[in-house]
């Protein structure tokens, strides 16, 4: 039985792809603990999450919450700042 290189199981042979793995798993966790920094920030910030257009019923024991308008904002925020990042 022929084993496959890459296969379950077996390291690679090659350090470079180890090397760029190890990157690739560092900048997730940076990317991660930036979203976590933003996330626990924005808590702060007023009317995001009461902007007019969200979505909030509760009836008896029942509540439902979208931030449809807070959504599209975001959206929107987003868009802007990676289409100047692209430039």
């Amino acid at each position: 039985m022929l084993v496959q290189p890459g296969a379950a199981g077996q390291r690679p042979d090659n350090p470079a792809v180890m090397e760029s793995m190890g990157k690739m798993l560092l900048m997730l966790g940076l990317a991660m603990a930036a979203l976590g920094l933003l996330l626990w920030g924005a808590a702060s910030i007023p009317y995001i999450g009461r902007l007019p257009g969200d979505l909030y019923l509760r009836r008896g024991n029942f509540t439902f919450y979208f931030p449809l308008t807070t959504c599209i904002l975001l959206s929107l925020i987003i868009t802007l700042v990676l289409a100047l990042f692209r430039r």
